[in-house]
């Protein structure tokens, strides 16, 4: 059992780095040098510039996680189509994968977006681990509803 888990957390592991390189994150547009106290104190529109990046981030974070959710879920049916008992390892992995892919993207979005992604996140793991504890196991998806539901708020609001 910890031999399983310890290569789906190998597998997810691999999976976060292998996504971090497909997609770069934005540059910063700051200097590389740190700004002496007096010129730190940021300027309306250097504020303006900081919250459009980080709005196009987060518009960004939404729409790869809403997409990486849908993704999940298709290969999640298909995997479940293996059926029991070696089809609960494939499940297991996809939970795994779906909520590294999640975290992954959730980087430089607004601290809503990424605490709802990181509740999904949670919830994926959770399921990842009740299927596999059990090849019968059917858990509540009820948790990862409401978290998909409390990112989608976050993300209307961005």
């Amino acid at each position: 059992m910890n031999r399983t888990r310890l290569v789906l957390t190998g597998v997810a592991v691999a999976a976060a780095i292998a996504m971090s390189g497909c997609d770069p994150q934005p540059k910063s547009e700051g200097t590389a040098t740190t700004p002496s106290p007096a010129a730190s104190s940021a300027t309306p529109a250097t504020t303006a510039a900081s919250t459009a990046a980080n709005d196009a981030a987060t518009v960004k974070a939404c729409a790869d996680i809403t997409k990486d959710i849908k993704d999940n879920a298709a290969k999640i049916s298909k995997a479940e189509k293996i059926g029991p008992p070696a089809g609960h390892f494939a499940v297991s992995a996809q939970w795994a994968a779906g909520s590294v892919a999640i975290l992954a993207h959730s980087m430089g979005a607004n601290e809503a977006v990424t605490a709802a992604s990181e509740k999904i996140q949670n919830e994926m793991m959770s399921l990842s681990d009740a299927y596999n504890k059990s090849a019968d196991a059917k858990p509540s998806m009820k948790a990862l509803e409401a978290a998909i539901k409390e990112l989608d708020t976050a993300c209307s609001a961005a």
